[in-house]
């Protein structure tokens, strides 16, 4: 199981340090600036995307988004992030999840940071009514610089999972996340996570999720965003699948 998460992880890391320019082309010989920073503590963000198809098939498909960061240029900042996906097909329901986070970090030292979380989990399709995970441990920013910033962690905790039909489980839990980021010119940022839940109870009852998402700045306040997700649950009951993809284009709208 280690060795896996490990493999996970360092993948994740290596295939975004590969998107990194490296031609000696004048367009890439210096890395552009990054827009100013919002001014005050609180950046605050808010997604919405809708889909609709109409013909041989009868489709449409929301998502809404949020992302909080209060961050007083001390040693403490605090994130949170919330996501909800619904879709219907001819009537009938092809998606319908909620995540949500909340996470405070607290630096160290300049790289070595210790961080408290608590994710938030519901899924029809993964067979989860409410999954509940409070987490804690440490991290460490292996690179943090601007444009580039790559952060790894692992922390151990509690989750507690109830399925549509049946009681709730509660067991220790282990998690690990890799998260990554880079300023590709002064309109275009992206974005790449990688995390993984694992439950002490049973090693294999696992839950992973990697997300990877282009941002194009379009005015001061607003964005454009594709965003590709993929959440894997490794102990599904059959027809339940494990692997669910998920690609979002939406409008971001940020203060």
């Amino acid at each position: 199981m280690r060795t896996a998460i490990r493999s996970l992880l360092v993948r994740g890391s290596l295939a975004c340090l590969a998107l990194l320019p490296v031609s000696s082309s004048p367009a890439f010989a210096q890395p552009a600036a990054p827009p100013p920073p919002p001014a005050g503590p609180w950046v605050t963000s808010a997604t919405a995307g809708l889909a609709l198809t109409d013909g041989n098939k009868d489709t449409n498909t929301i998502n809404l988004g949020y992302d909080i960061v209060y961050d007083p240029k001390t040693r403490n900042v605090v994130k949170s992030q919330g996501l909800y996906l619904h879709g219907r097909s001819d009537g009938e329901l092809t998606a319908d999840r909620l995540a949500l986070n909340a996470r405070d970090e607290y630096a160290l030292r300049q790289r070595l940071y210790t961080f408290g979380q608590l994710q938030y989990l519901q899924d029809q399709f993964k067979d989860i009514d409410y999954l509940v995970a409070p987490t804690g441990g440490l991290g460490y920013r292996l690179i943090d610089t601007e444009p580039t910033k790559l952060s790894v962690d692992g922390g151990v905790g509690g989750v507690w999972e109830k399925p549509l039909l049946g009681e709730v489980k509660g067991s220790g839990a282990i998690a690990l996340g890799e998260k990554f980021s880079h300023q590709l010119s002064d309109v275009a940022i992206i974005n790449e996570s990688l995390s993984a839940l694992y439950k002490t109870s049973d090693s294999e009852d696992a839950l992973y999720a990697f997300g990877a998402s282009l941002a194009t700045i379009i005015t001061t306040h607003t964005q454009l965003k594709v965003e590709f997700l993929d959440t894997y649950k490794n102990l599904v009951v059959p027809p339940i699948q494990k692997n669910d993809i998920a690609v979002i284009v939406g409008m971001v709208f940020k203060r």
